[in-house]
């Protein structure tokens, strides 16, 4: 939308005004930056402010007897003190000593400065104080931690997003699909892509009653495609399902294709509802050499692919991909399945099971 032009710039000729509009986008271009930098120097502060408040009331802590006691007296002081001042809550102070303690333990660190001249190399500065909560209160050691400041900074994580990541396990499954990437890429180009895939998938955003097949897989991924996108990880943009490729005169159809715009290349991603078989590998290959001959760009790297069934031996697959000349690699992938409409109502629910073993305790207690 253009904004509308001031009254004294309308007599001015095309040229100039054109001059103004672009010289304006650059003032405002400035503007943004400078808010931007000075939105995250405020989160900075803060978390700096939060970390100095869980190393004093950790140490007070040590030295003294009061132990959860001194947090609420603390909390009702500093907030009669200093009411404009959020985040002195009783609760919040306590992940303020969560935060400190959470860092100095996995350092093994009991001097302050130097846990916090450790921590400015970590990158919880750069992220807002709830994703930091998530954080340290749901990973186990500083290794796992790490990985999840790193990846909300990299893909720009929302909390909602970080909390599903956290859910799911994702540094226990990222770069962990057995490829052959190693020999058929080269160094730069192989480390990042054994990266981008994971194993196993996680669908849980699916709900599919047995029996299915690829198909219908295929069109539950397709009607989820944000969160589909969200599992695959950064850099995957849809092309299409069955897409359709022309070999020889006969007709062949990929299952999902996509573009990932960091690797710069086409991902072909086949389904198999059922455990992995090398003849799939095969397929696979054929399908990579088509999509290079008949879609791949001079400056694009070569196409990758990714097949996704839903058991796998990785002995099986290490021997049928040793051979492959394009690059893939084989994960699983989990559903949630559920159950058909005429089973639904032959298991108990959750409050008849809860109302059989009260009456169970109600039994044993009267007998006793």
């Amino acid at each position: 939308m253009t904004e509308p032009m001031p009254s004294g710039l309308m007599a001015l000729p095309p040229a100039a005004l054109a001059e103004y509009q672009a010289w304006l986008g650059t003032v405002k271009q400035r503007i943004v930056s400078v808010r931007l930098r000075m939105a995250l120097a405020a989160s900075r502060e803060l978390i700096q402010f939060y970390w100095d408040l869980g190393a004093l009331i950790a140490h007070k802590q040590a030295q003294s007897q009061w132990g959860d006691k001194l947090i609420a007296q603390l909390s009702a002081d500093l907030q009669r003190a200093f009411p404009d001042i959020k985040g002195l809550s009783a609760s919040n102070l306590k992940y303020c000593l969560r935060f400190f303690q959470f860092y100095t333990a996995g350092q093994g660190a009991s001097d302050p400065e130097a846990a916090a001249a450790s921590l400015g190399q970590q990158t919880v500065d750069q992220l807002p104080w709830g994703h930091n909560i998530l954080i340290f209160t749901k990973c186990g050691s500083l290794e796992e931690a790490r990985f999840y400041m790193e990846q909300t900074v990299q893909q720009g994580w929302s909390r909602d997003v970080l909390a599903l990541q956290l859910k799911s396990k994702l540094h226990t499954r990222a770069g962990q699909a057995v490829t052959n990437f190693s020999l058929t890429l080269p160094p730069p180009q192989s480390d990042l892509a054994q990266q981008t895939l994971k194993d196993p998938y996680t669908f849980d955003f699916m709900a599919m009653t047995a029996p299915y097949n690829e198909r219908d897989v295929e069109r539950q991924l397709t009607q989820h495609i944000t969160q589909f996108l969200l599992e695959l990880g950064k850099g995957f943009a849809f092309i299409g399902r069955q897409y359709h490729l022309e070999v020889a005169g006969n007709d062949y159809y990929i299952d999902l294709l996509f573009y990932h715009v960091t690797l710069k290349c086409y991902v072909v991603v086949e389904l198999k509802n059922r455990r992995f078989i090398p003849e799939y590998a095969g397929k696979l290959n054929f399908y990579l050499s088509a999509v290079d001959s008949l879609l791949k760009r001079e400056d694009d790297q070569p196409t990758i692919g990714l097949l996704l069934c839903r058991d796998k031996n990785n002995i099986e697959v290490e021997f049928a991909l040793r051979d492959m000349n394009k690059p893939m690699g084989v994960s699983e992938y989990t559903l949630v399945e559920s159950l058909p409409d005429n089973l639904k109502g032959a298991l108990p629910t959750v409050e008849e099971i809860e109302s059989d073993l009260l009456r169970l305790e109600n039994r044993n207690g009267a007998s006793e």
